[in-house]
């Protein structure tokens, strides 16, 4: 055994590999906005002062109204909004701001997943309303524009899976809105991995995967000019799957032009099943430049002009519920804690107050809930909870046991904390908005000592069979705890093509684990380590020690599994952290 380990394992990186889980069109892409706050001047025309909204009497409504043009309702919000939906299939064909054409790119309409083909489309107009409903087979959506308003607010209700997948995307001509963020390929067309993930000549990745943020982040997505801006702000996302912590398409920028997504279920990365009923509203907004109004927001807006317009599964303020808890005890603070409610039909979360744990989550609709506590991505805590139309379920303070919260074991070594994510792990951030082959990733071989003070900076947050396995742990026991047996833990927050951990010891290796239940898609290699966390335990017996204390254990971590092709897309899986326990 060595006595000072030096240098790396002899492990070398692999290319990135194409080929993955099938995938839709080059279209259909994402990306993030980080949230900002715009206020929204609010002065009322004289002849909408009576008029209720997030931006009523904000702009004369003068021409509000619409008209048939045989092929297509033609809506003018009286601002300074103009667009078109079409009688035969219910895209919108035609969104045109201050006298400029945005809708289209590739020929293509801005629609419910990729388009939905012949449907029934009416409109009907009630007073300062105006809403086109679109059916097709079960599936029922709908568009509604306000007098004096630049927005569009949606809403779909998929009723079974019929369709595939349930997104919206607002497909915007090309030249309007330029950028070069990660969820860009306008610049690069040299493919790394299957048809969507792209290389610049200096060795930067793109993708429409890479939108660095999760839902819970996200208030709006778009872009700005700085004299216009265009976004879609999202719904609250109830009737959405994944959770608070999803990452999924948000926005994309090509040389053919710009989408943006409303992403209710997307068959990638997916932990829950998928929920059906009407979600929404979500809402294409036009602005002066800035970002939406906050009155928009998923968390803010209301909407008690849509509540009689005969909506399919729409449900009224007045018919839904709240839930309130005092707080919660035995957080670890340098954490941000997250309370979830979800059920088959629904999900809902809120952040916990940093103070003293208290939360809240409001409009939800009536049923039985399971509450699960987040520490960071880690569930620490979970109970059941009703919540009742019209009234608020107070709950008291939660008192977390120190038993559910892994880091609170003693243990005589550990890498990274138990929060479920691979956070300070070595490339961690970069991996939500890079491919693993991207030129600012550090090397993903190397050793790790411990005592050395970058045990977790140098541990790479991925492993993979074909890139990194094998990667060694070097660390010393005192006479006592070389005496003793212990138990060996590496926490995961998902894996792809089933790979996971077995482990050698010196001399002693343990046998290979059963694979947890994961997605079956891809997620390390388009920005995602989002999964099931799942811990693996391993008894070491006290014969595998080194009796020599001044001689160093060497801990092998091999990525075992019989799935997976090559490079990065060979079976891998993502580090939360990794413990010896005393």
């Amino acid at each position: 055994m060595p006595g000072i380990p030096n240098g790396a394992d002899g492990m070398n990186g692999a290319n990135a590999a194409c080929g993955a889980d099938s995938q839709r069109g080059a279209d259909d892409v994402g990306g993030v906005v980080s949230r900002r706050a715009f206020v929204v001047t609010a002065a009322a025309a004289a002849g909408t002062a009576a008029l209720s909204g997030p931006l009523a009497g904000s702009a004369s409504a003068a021409s509000f109204g619409w008209s048939d043009d045989g092929s297509h309702y033609v809506v003018d919000t009286g601002a300074s909004l103009v667009f078109k939906v079409s009688k035969t299939d219910g895209d919108l064909t035609s969104l045109v701001y201050k006298g400029t054409e945005y809708q289209g790119y590739g020929g293509k309409n801005s629609q419910v997943e990729s388009g939905l083909g012949a449907s029934t489309v009416t409109l009907e107009q009630s007073g300062p309303t105006i809403l086109i409903s679109v059916a097709h087979g079960t599936l029922r959506h709908y568009y509604a524009a306000r007098s004096g308003e630049n927005n569009i607010y949606l809403w779909t209700n998929k009723a079974d899976s019929s369709v595939t997948a349930t997104r919206y995307i607002v497909r915007v001509r090309a030249g309007l809105f330029l950028n070069d963020e990660p969820d860009s390929y306008a610049y690069t067309t040299s493919t790394v991995e299957a048809s969507d993930v792209f290389a610049k000549s200096d060795g930067q990745t793109r993708s429409k995967h890479y939108a660095k943020r999760r839902v819970i982040d996200v208030d709006y997505i778009g872009w700005t000019t700085g004299s216009v801006g265009l976004w879609i702000v999202r719904s609250n996302h109830e009737k959405a799957s994944g959770g608070p912590f999803y990452r999924s398409l948000l926005r994309h920028q090509s040389a053919d032009g710009g989408g943006l997504y409303e992403i209710l279920y997307y068959g990638e990365n997916q932990t829950e099943s998928e929920r059906f009923g009407l979600q929404g509203p979500y809402v294409i907004a036009f602005t002066d430049g800035g970002a939406p109004s906050s009155a928009l927001y998923h968390d803010t807006l209301t909407t008690p002009w849509a509540d009689s317009l005969g909506i399919s599964g729409y449900v009224a303020e007045s018919g839904r519920g709240r839930v309130a808890g005092v707080g919660l005890s035995g957080r670890d603070t340098a954490y941000t804690y997250t309370v979830g409610l979800a059920n088959s039909s629904a999900q809902y979360w809120g952040t916990a107050r940093a103070s003293d744990g208290y939360f809240s989550a409001s409009r939800i609709l009536p049923g039985v809930y399971t509450l699960t506590v987040y520490k960071g991505e880690l569930a620490v805590y979970s109970t059941q909870t009703t919540v009742s139309a019209g009234a608020t379920t107070t709950l008291n303070t939660i008192a977390v046991p120190s038993s559910n919260d892994p880091s609170n074991a003693a243990a005589i070594w550990r890498i990274g904390n138990w929060d479920g994510t691979p956070g300070g792990f070595k490339n961690a951030d970069l991996m939500t908005y890079a491919h693993p082959s991207d030129v600012r990733a550090s090397t993903w071989t190397g050793n790790v000592v411990i005592g050395s003070g970058t045990e977790t900076s140098a541990f790479p947050c991925y492993l993979w069979k074909d890139v990194n396995s094998g990667l060694i742990v070097y660390f010393k026991l005192t006479a006592a705890q070389a005496a003793a047996a212990h138990t060996l833990r590496i926490g995961v927050t998902t894996a792809y093509a089933n790979g996971r951990p077995q482990i050698t010891v010196n001399d002693w290796t343990s046998s290979i684990p059963s694979p947890p239940a994961q997605p079956s898609t891809r997620s390390l290699t388009v920005g995602s380590y989002r999964g099931n966390n799942y811990t693996f335990t391993y008894s070491v017996p006290a014969s595998a020690w080194l009796t020599d204390t001044s001689q160093y254990n060497v801990l092998k971590i091999n990525v075992v599994s019989g799935s997976g092709t090559t490079g990065y897309l060979s079976a891998g899986t993502a580090i939360d952290a990794i413990d010896l326990l005393a």
